[in-house]
């Protein structure tokens, strides 16, 4: 099997050492990827501060030429990536394509903002000692950002990452997931052939001490990190000073009030909580349905997730493919089990399936689970929702906030008051009103409080993080 070498400053590199790449519905070995080293993000860095200076040089509007020409790129070959996406993630076939299709409208958007990143004129003169002066502010790139991403959207997430950061006028470093690196490394060949100059970009697969070197390194000017909450703290503590956006996930709840839409709820719910096996940091874990909807609720529920299609991922009809790993879905059904030991009632699934490995786990439902269980304070990060009753508006918002999370919440409400005190009184970066807490287009400004991250993504608030503001100010006395 061929190596695949990696990207350094526009230069393709192979290495003595390789990571393996395996598709999680077989267990199958898809590829060999070159592993870099910490030696090679110091090259990296060195080479991106000559790609900074020939990038930032770069008119708006030739920034955005290229950026373009990247996503017409992408969408030419939107297939081939989608199929790429599934041999690496294990997500269905029909979600690779979403998602290929929502990493063009990124990269498009953050082309757009090239355009509009810009200052503004501050009244000096309000001020006692202003009179005579005059001042405004203009943003300019950081320098070097480093990017590192996880394995469940290798190349959206990847692309929220890196557009928005060229997009400034910033060089930029990707380490991609060690398991899902052969997109993003795609990705980057579609960013060289538009014309980006070849030193402001690398693609460094490896591991935790690629991530270490790119985050500690003191010419870098903002770590970008999604992932889990672990990680996020240790690089909080290693980047010293430079920017740190995080975006760590959730255990995102979703509230059914007694007057909201409950068949819509439901849909929501099969829509958020087992697209690409629950393995998204918005996936909905939490549901909370108000006593007099719950058992009907439930028993609609459970209807509809048996009519889920379970299986191999390349299918078209297939609606939920396999978890990443066998050992991802030996740890949750851990998880189910402590919750049933505590009390929780299983109402279905929570059994993995598969024709060669036990990396499918069935579409699970477990009820009445106690707070203190893993299931509900921890990210399951899998295909299973669990379905508590409350009785009042108060309580409901105090289970919601009952989390170390705070990334996106939906409620289902026709009451505007209702709605409005949710809206208040969670702590949350979004809260949704009839609509699930997964939903999310990629222009608006995405993130949580809490121990769901620092900042937000979305081209336009991410470059407020790639950019520096420098204060101008005339004496015209």
């Amino acid at each position: 099997m061929q190596v695949k070498p990696f990207l350094l400053g526009g230069r393709w590199v192979e290495s003595n050492e390789t990571i393996d790449v395996i598709y999680p519905y077989t267990g199958e070995l898809i590829a060999k990827v070159s592993r870099a080293t910490p030696e090679h993000v110091n090259e990296a860095i060195e080479l991106a501060k000559e790609g900074y200076k020939e990038w930032s040089s770069y008119t708006p509007y030739e920034k955005y030429k290229v950026l373009m020409k990247a996503a017409e790129l992408l969408q030419d070959r939107a297939e081939e990536f989608a199929k790429s996406l599934v041999l690496e993630v294990g997500k269905t076939i029909r979600e690779a394509r979403v998602e290929v299709q929502r990493a063009i409208q990124t990269l498009i958007f953050s082309a757009e903002e090239t355009k509009r990143i810009g200052g503004e004129v501050i009244p000096i003169d309000a001020h006692p000692n202003g009179k005579g002066k005059v001042g405004f502010y203009i943003r300019e790139p950081v320098g070097i950002v480093s990017a590192i991403t996880p394995f469940n959207f290798p190349l959206n997430l990847s692309m929220h990452k890196v557009a928005p950061a060229l997009a400034a006028g910033n060089a930029v470093i990707l380490k991609p997931s060690e398991r899902t690196p052969i997109t993003p490394l795609m990705m980057a060949e579609l960013f060289l052939e538009a014309g980006l100059p070849p030193k402001a970009l690398s693609v460094l697969p490896g591991y935790g001490d690629v991530g270490k070197a790119m985050t500690e390194h003191p010419d870098v000017r903002v770590v970008s990190f999604t992932g889990s909450r672990k990680i996020g703290e240790i690089i909080t503590r290693q980047a010293g000073i430079k920017k740190v956006v995080l975006e760590l996930g959730s255990n995102s709840a979703l509230v059914l009030h007694k007057d909201g839409d409950l068949k819509k709820a439901v849909q929501k719910t099969i829509a958020g909580g087992y697209a690409i096996a629950g393995q998204v940091c918005i996936s909905i874990q939490r549901v909370l349905v108000h006593e007099e909807l719950f058992d009907t609720f439930l028993a609609k529920l459970e209807e509809e997730v048996s009519k889920l299609k379970v299986g191999d991922p390349m299918l078209e009809e297939t609606d939920v493919g396999p978890m990443i790993s066998v050992s991802e879905v030996e740890r949750i059904q851990s998880w189910i089990d402590e919750s049933l030991e505590k009390g929780a009632k299983l109402v279905t699934g929570g059994v993995s399936c598969g024709d060669k490995v036990s990396s499918v786990l069935t579409p699970t439902i477990v009820s009445l689970v106690p707070r203190d269980a893993k299931l509900w304070r921890e990210e399951a990060f899998a295909p299973v929702v669990l379905v508590n009753p409350y009785s009042t508006v108060e309580e409901c918002i105090q289970m919601v906030n009952d989390s170390v999370y705070g990334l996106q919440v939906g409620v289902f409400t026709n009451d505007l008051k209702v709605a409005w005190e949710f809206i208040r009184k969670v702590k949350a970066g979004g809260v949704l009103i009839n609509e699930g807490p997964n939903f999310r287009v990629d222009h608006m400004p995405y993130g949580g409080v809490k121990e769901s991250g620092i900042g937000r993504e979305g081209p336009r608030f991410a470059i407020e993080d790639y950019t520096e503001i420098k204060m101008v100010i005339f004496d015209l006395t």
